[in-house]
């Protein structure tokens, strides 16, 4: 059975999450990680060298790093429809997988953890949070172009390119900040909130 190491409210370990109960896969998930802790065992090391979340292990793969697990997984159990058969498809959604990393992730860090993982431990630095927040509200209009024409991130259809980004942009929705409108990704976000793996699976408390 595929085993699954991390806790749930983790946007990464979510992202595997879910990728899962698209696939409707079974698994065992076990709690490592925050409360939890674990991740220096030499035990987790030797699977995960970087002590980080999530880990999988599949058929005696072990894999880490969210993206490239729902890359693996997708291929695996989800070809021709989480991963798309058609090159240029499956291209769009690849690209859109990664699109967060062009600086907008770094920009969603900042408030994240002054205004919700850190928000019990000291005054957040507001300055900074703003500033944060105007470079990644900077970013974000190339997506909503996108989503102008296309229902999901490679096209007409849901494949994994919406997961990573999903769970990505379903947290900056998620915080207490002031934001323009992008009526596109948040019709987007709207499609995706239906879906009943994103329900079970992303719509907790992240961290």
């Amino acid at each position: 059975m595929l085993k699954v190491w991390g806790r749930n409210n983790s946007s990464n370990v979510q992202k595997a999450m879910w990728c899962i109960g698209e696939l409707g896969l079974e698994y065992e998930r076990i709690d490592v990680g925050g409360p939890f802790a674990g991740l220096d065992t030499p035990e987790y090391l030797a699977m995960n060298p970087n002590g980080l979340i999530p880990t999988i292990q599949d058929d005696g793969n072990v894999l880490w790093e969210s993206h490239s697990i729902v890359r693996y997984l997708s291929l695996k159990y989800g070809k021709g429809t989480l991963c798309p058969e058609d090159l240029g498809d499956r291209h769009r959604a690849d690209r859109w997988m990664d699109w967060p990393h062009n600086g907008f992730v770094e920009a969603l860090r900042v408030p994240f953890r002054a205004l919700v993982r850190d928000r019990d431990k000291a005054e957040p630095d507001m300055d900074a949070v703003n500033a944060a927040v105007a470079d990644g509200e900077s970013i974000l209009p190339v997506l909503d172009s996108h989503f102008v024409g296309n229902p999901y991130a490679a096209g007409e259809t849901f494949t994994m390119g919406d997961i990573p980004l999903g769970c990505i942009l379903n947290r900056w929705y998620s915080l207490p900040i002031e934001r323009a409108s992008h009526p596109a990704i948040e019709d987007w976000l709207g499609r995706l909130r239906e879906r009943p793996a994103f329900r079970e699976h992303v719509l907790l408390e992240s961290s």
